[in-house]
């Protein structure tokens, strides 16, 4: 049994936490919405009143947090260098950041976190709120190998792909790559179904015939945009559940500012992106992405 502080207890952040205590850990666990510590506390966890009280006599400090803001204000305190966890852990304590943010965050945090004696890595996750409650989530690690190698067994916990990407950092940008991949692939898939629809076929024949093509790909295998194609994807609950269109629009800003960044040219990623945010505008925000095959149906592409 490994003494846990979750900070973040959110869509993902709860179902994990959960998991924790389901593999036998002790979790104590922060966050600002009181009926997600009250449904924590049901699944046998443990609540505390501030991020600080949930940190005391905590080994491993796991956070999943909205954005880089967020993840800097917790370990390193305010603008003026004060009140961050960091300084409250003692060496040798593990820091496991699951947020999807910058790169240059994750950084920052690490290398503080490294002068402190402090084990850090980033752990964005892949895999959704279905994954995050199954505890099949895929974790994109960036780190030390030893903090990595300590890190594994508490991510098993919650996951069943573990990749170790790199140093600090290398987590966040490889779970960019992939989601701004995503996008394109989600994209480009609704696209090709709907064409094939509006020239008089069937979406689950032309989809089958696809999945066992040279178009095959994730969307059209597991998660296919088309409502009533598939069983248990988002499409065939009106797009609810899943990954929502905003946060695939947050993590193509992550993206695109780190190609700028990089000077990497992603036409289509670029594309991808002014697709998701139009849809996004347009008041679909909260529903799953693979609604993007609504605007091939209403011809506003």
């Amino acid at each position: 049994m490994t003494n846990i502080a979750f900070i973040g207890l959110g869509n993902m952040g709860g179902p994990m936490a959960a998991n924790l205590v389901n593999a036998g850990h002790h979790v104590v666990a922060f966050d600002l919405v009181e009926a997600a510590l009250h449904a924590f506390v049901r699944v046998g966890g443990e609540a505390a009143s501030s991020a600080a009280q949930a940190v005391i006599d905590a080994e491993v400090v796991i956070s999943m947090l909205p954005a880089g803001k967020h993840v800097a204000g917790l370990y390193l305190g305010d603008e003026h260098g004060s009140g961050g966890l960091l300084a409250q852990l003692p060496k040798d304590s593990l820091v496991i950041d699951s947020s999807t943010i910058d790169a240059e965050t994750s950084r920052d945090v690490g290398l503080c976190a490294n002068d402190l004696g402090i084990k850090f890595v980033d752990a964005p996750v892949s895999g959704g709120t279905a994954g995050a409650k199954a505890g099949t989530l895929s974790f994109i690690v960036g780190g030390e190998v030893e903090a990595f190698e300590r890190a594994e067994p508490i991510l098993n916990a919650m996951g069943k792909n573990i990749f170790h990407a790199g140093p600090a950092g290398a987590g966040q940008v490889a779970k960019m790559c992939n989601n701004m991949l995503l996008s394109v692939l989600m994209a480009g898939t609704s696209e090709a179904l709907r064409m094939g629809v509006e020239n008089g076929l069937d979406a689950k024949v032309l989809s089958d015939i696809m999945v066992k093509s040279s178009g095959r790909n994730w969307a059209l295998e597991i998660y296919n945009p088309v409502p009533g194609v598939m069983e248990g994807t988002p499409a065939s609950n009106g797009y609810q559940g899943g990954f929502m269109v905003d946060l695939m629009n947050k993590d193509l800003g992550l993206a695109l500012a780190a190609a700028k960044a990089s000077d990497s040219a992603v036409p289509l990623g670029q594309k991808a992106s002014e697709l998701f945010k139009s849809h996004g505008e347009e008041g679909h925000g909260g529903l799953d992405f693979s609604s993007i095959y609504q605007r091939y149906s209403n011809k506003k592409v």
